[in-house]
């Protein structure tokens, strides 16, 4: 376990490489969160519908790679297994038979609950006058119902990406360009708040410097390698250290 300083120490050392690679000094007016593992402890179930969906189709898989593909659409996460199966893409009404089957698992496993820390989170965020978007691959109908009751007062269709609004899912950079676009700042304006290897590699495409929340099964290297500049434990560590990373980038 590092302490405080040595913390700070790769924090600053992740902020002076984003300088150096992007060109621009991080000046953040927005945060952009992805949802599924950061707002809402639903992972487990998503993998878990998404295990049962594909072992019962006969495609081996197992559990936990589903983790590796969160971020995607469904319509990305089932083309990845057809493509490594079959060695081409699902047809459009494959892609719907199967999303209303894993959809199906998903709506019959109890309601995930908020991340721990994420309210608090988003409090913060919103105290300090940042704006907040919400990128997410999720394309499920009762998404702002969720979210509002959750969160009440944050999240509106103004300032959500949802799959319904991209061509392409993560990791392609379309989702957080989108959310740019939803904020109106820049790249270097900009922080993502992701948990997962494809919505990381989708940040840092889109130029945003990019904090993970280690939340599943996922090592921290992984993360970094897909392209987070910070890696935290959790949503708890990020509400203890928001401020202090906020006070390295000079805001």
């Amino acid at each position: 376990m590092k302490n405080s300083k040595e913390r700070e120490s790769i924090w600053l050392e992740a902020i002076e490489k984003y300088r150096e690679r992007s060109g621009f000094e991080p000046s953040p007016k927005a945060f952009l969160f992805d949802m599924d593992g950061v707002l809402f402890d639903s992972m487990k179930n998503h993998t878990l519908a998404w295990y049962k969906t594909m072992s019962g189709l006969g495609i081996p898989c197992t559990r936990d790679e589903f983790y590796l593909y969160e971020g995607c659409t469904g319509k990305g996460t089932i083309n990845n297994f057809f493509r490594r199966i079959y060695s081409h893409d699902a047809t459009d009404e494959e892609v719907q038979q199967i999303y209303a089957i894993k959809s199906d698992h998903f709506n019959q496993m109890p309601k995930a609950e908020p991340m721990p820390g994420a309210k608090e989170v988003l409090e913060q965020v919103n105290g300090r006058g940042y704006k907040i978007v919400l990128v997410t691959g999720s394309g499920q109908r009762s998404l702002l119902q969720r979210l509002s009751n959750a969160y009440p007062g944050i999240f509106t269709p103004e300032n959500m990406v949802t799959a319904f609004d991209v061509s392409k899912g993560k990791p392609d950079p379309e989702p957080y360009l989108k959310g740019l676009e939803k904020a109106g700042v820049e790249a270097q304006n900009a922080i993502v708040i992701e948990n997962a290897p494809m919505g990381c590699r989708a940040g840092r495409a889109a130029g945003i410097f990019t904090i993970a929340v280690n939340t599943g099964p996922i090592p921290a290297e992984t993360l970094l390698e897909s392209g987070a500049d910070i890696v935290l434990n959790d949503m708890e560590d990020l509400k203890e250290n928001l401020a202090a990373i906020l006070k390295l980038m000079k805001l």
